[in-house]
């Protein structure tokens, strides 16, 4: 399976190369308005890949207020939108979570131990691909000299044995890939901090 990997394009309609699934790890906007998931939605449904799997993100505001409204509408256009929940794609068991830690009170946002752990146990132990908005503790998502991923995923995932690719975005500059635990860690931003588009789709083999 030829997977596109992308995240946070925040209403940027950038040109996609082809493949089998495409992933949107979140930030499709900047404030999850009806008109800005409306051109999101209709620049997604003219990609022309097989499978399109999204998960919403910290700015997706409208996902957030009206799940079942917008994930229904994606779903006209082939677009499926997931929320602490999964499907199965030729074979491949995907999970995917809009959860990220507490910043500003953005959408989706948890607190730190308990209150974000509830999602992440949600994660079922034979997930392959996993997608969440935000980054594991230590994993491209470093922010200046600090880091900003999570720590309770980070130990949900070492948890996973058969998971095999773990794709995020949230934090823009750390775009790219590492391999570790035997996993394969894609952070899939396209904007940089400056919100401009600076990096391409992440294509892999599955």
């Amino acid at each position: 399976m030829n997977i596109v990997c992308i995240s946070d394009t925040h209403m940027t309609k950038p040109t996609l190369p082809d493949g089998d699934l495409l992933i949107h790890a979140g930030d499709l906007t900047y404030g999850g308005r009806p008109f800005e998931l409306g051109q999101q939605r209709r620049w997604l449904s003219e990609q022309m890949h097989r499978h399109k799997v999204v998960i919403p993100g910290n700015h997706d505001w409208g996902f957030e207020q009206e799940f079942v409204r917008y994930r229904d509408e994606f779903a006209l256009d082939g677009i499926t939108v997931l929320n602490d929940s999964g499907i199965t794609i030729e074979g491949v068991k995907i999970w995917g979570s809009p959860i990220s830690p507490t910043f500003c009170n953005w959408a989706f946002n948890r607190n730190r131990g308990e209150q974000i752990r509830y999602h992440w146990d949600l994660i079922p132990y034979d997930t392959e691909v996993l997608i969440t908005h935000g980054p594991p503790n230590g994993i491209m998502d470093n922010v200046g000299k600090g880091r900003v991923g999570c720590e309770d995923l980070l130990a949900r995932i070492k948890s996973l044995k058969h998971l095999k690719l773990h794709i995020f975005g949230h934090v823009h500059d750390p775009h790219g890939e590492r391999n570790a635990f035997g996993i394969r860690f894609v952070n899939a931003s396209m904007l940089d901090d400056n919100y401009k588009e600076s990096f391409k789709p992440i294509c892999l083999t599955l």
